[in-house]
C-alpha cells in the first residue's frame, strides 16, 4: 500500500471534524433571520472576520478555503479538474448568452474557474472559439449560432450543458484514480435523470431530450429519452427500474425530494472513501463534501431572504458528509 497520501489523510481526517452536521445544519435553519444565520456562521470560522461580509462574500471566502487546502496538500490539482468543469462551463453560457444578446448581467461569472469572465467575454465576443479547450470549442461555437439564428437561449444553453457533461465524463475515463471515475459516472448519470425529468413535466420533445442527454455506462440514454418523450409517468416508471430507483421514490413524494436526491446520491457515493487512507479518495471526497455543505448554506440562506419558512427550508436541504 502507498503512503504516498498519509499527510494528506491525516489532515483531511482533522478538517472533518469542522464539517456540518445535520443538526448544525438544523440550528441554522432555526435561525430568526439573515443577520443571525450570517452572524451563526461566523462563529463558526466561517468567510473573513467582517462583521460586513455578505453572505455572497461570505460563501466565496469559504470555496476558496477549500482550493487553499488542496494547493497545501500537494496531491496534484489535476486531479480535481473534473469538479472544475462546472464553473468554466457556466462562464461560457454566460458569454455566449452575453455576446449574443448584448446585455451583461453584473456578478454572473465564476471568477474562480479555469477561463473567468473576462477572459471567457473575450473570446465570445470576438468568436475566438480556438482559443478555448477541446471540450468547449464546437459546443461554443454551436450554441452561439443557434442563439443568433434561433433566438433560443434554453436551447444553446442545453447544447453548452451536454458539452460540459460529455467534458466530466470524459475527465473521469481518463482519471487514475477510481473516486473520480466513480464520481464523473454519477454526477452525468444524476444530470440525465433529473433533465429527463424536468423534460417530461414541461412537455419536451424527444429530438430536445435526445440533444440534451450525455450517454453514460449506468442509463440507456436513449430509453431514458423516450420515456420522457412519454411523460411523467412514463420517465418515473423506467427511473424505478435503473439502480437510481430511489430517484423514482423521491418523484412520488414530490419534486423538491427529487431534487434533494440528486444531490445526495452523489455525497452517498462519497462516504466510502472515508475508510480509503492510502488513496485520493478521502480528500476527493472531503472538497465534494465541503462544495455541498455551501451550497446547502446557500439554499438556507437564499430561504431566509426571501422569507420562507422553516418547513419549506428544510425540505430543500441536502444530507451532510458527516
Amino acid at each position: 500500500m502507498s503512503e504516498k497520501y498519509t499527510y494528506a489523510v491525516a489532515r483531511i481526517r482533522a478538517l472533518e471534524v469542522s464539517l456540518f452536521t445535520g443538526s448544525v445544519i438544523d440550528q441554522l435553519i432555526a435561525m430568526p433571520d439573515m443577520a443571525a444565520s450570517l452572524q451563526f456562521l461566523r462563529e463558526r470560522g466561517w468567510g473573513h472576520p467582517s462583521e460586513s461580509e455578505g453572505a455572497d462574500e461570505l460563501l466565496a471566502a469559504e470555496e476558496s478555503k477549500i482550493w487553499e487546502v488542496v494547493s497545501e496538500l500537494r496531491v496534484g490539482l489535476d486531479n480535481f479538474d473534473v469538479l472544475s468543469l462546472p464553473k468554466t462551463f457556466h462562464n461560457l453560457k454566460a458569454a455566449v448568452r452575453s455576446s449574443c444578446t448584448g446585455v451583461s448581467v453584473p456578478g454572473i461569472y465564476y471568477e474562480d474557474a479555469s477561463i473567468p469572465g473576462k477572459a471567457m467575454e473575450e473570446i465570445a465576443q470576438g468568436k475566438n472559439w480556438d482559443r478555448l479547450p477541446d471540450s468547449m470549442r464546437e459546443a461554443a461555437q454551436e450554441a452561439a449560432e443557434t442563439l443568433l439564428h434561433t433566438g433560443d437561449a434554453q436551447l444553446s444553453d442545453m447544447i453548452i450543458d451536454r458539452a460540459c457533461l460529455e467534458a466530466i465524463l470524459s475527465a473521469g475515463k481518463n482519471a487514475k484514480e477510481s473516486i473520480v471515475r466513480d464520481y464523473a459516472e454519477e454526477t452525468v448519470a444524476v444530470a440525465d435523470i433529473r433533465t429527463a425529468v424536468r423534460g417530461a413535466k414541461t412537455g419536451k420533445s424527444l429530438e430536445f431530450l435526445n440533444r440534451a442527454l450525455a450517454a453514460c455506462g449506468s442509463l440507456d440514454v436513449g430509453h431514458l429519452a423516450r420515456a420522457a418523450a412519454g411523460g411523467f409517468d412514463s420517465v418515473k416508471e423506467y427511473i424505478g427500474q435503473t439502480s437510481y430507483s430511489e430517484g423514482a421514490e423521491a418523484l412520488s413524494d414530490s419534486m423538491s425530494a427529487f431534487e434533494r436526491w440528486c444531490d445526495n446520491r452523489v455525497i452517498e457515493t462519497m462516504k466510502p472513501q472515508k475508510y480509503n487512507p492510502f488513496t485520493i479518495g478521502p480528500v476527493f471526497a472531503w472538497v465534494v463534501a465541503r462544495q455541498n455543505e455551501i451550497k446547502t448554506v446557500r439554499i438556507i440562506l437564499s430561504g431566509k431572504e426571501n422569507g420562507l419558512k422553516e418547513e419549506a427550508i428544510r425540505e430543500r436541504v441536502r444530507e451532510m458528509y458527516v
